[in-house]
């Protein structure tokens, strides 16, 4: 009978189950940021070289 009640006790207890969905929500979080990281870095690679070559050719007019 006692072996009955601590097995019942251990399956009623919750205290790991939270520290398991905050890893878990915490890793979904970090996988997400990574993978729009990784879209998104070609494009700002892309935009950065064309604002450098603007940049570049652009000349100052001193005279109106």
């Amino acid at each position: 009978m006692k072996l009955f009640n601590l097995i019942k006790s251990f399956r009623n207890d919750e205290d790991g189950a939270v520290t398991v969905d905050w890893v878990v929500l915490t890793a979904a979080i970090v996988g997400l940021g990574i993978a729009t990281l990784a879209v998104v870095s070609g494009g700002v690679e892309d935009l950065s070289g064309d604002i450098s070559n603007q940049l570049a050719v652009s000349q100052i007019k001193t005279t109106f």
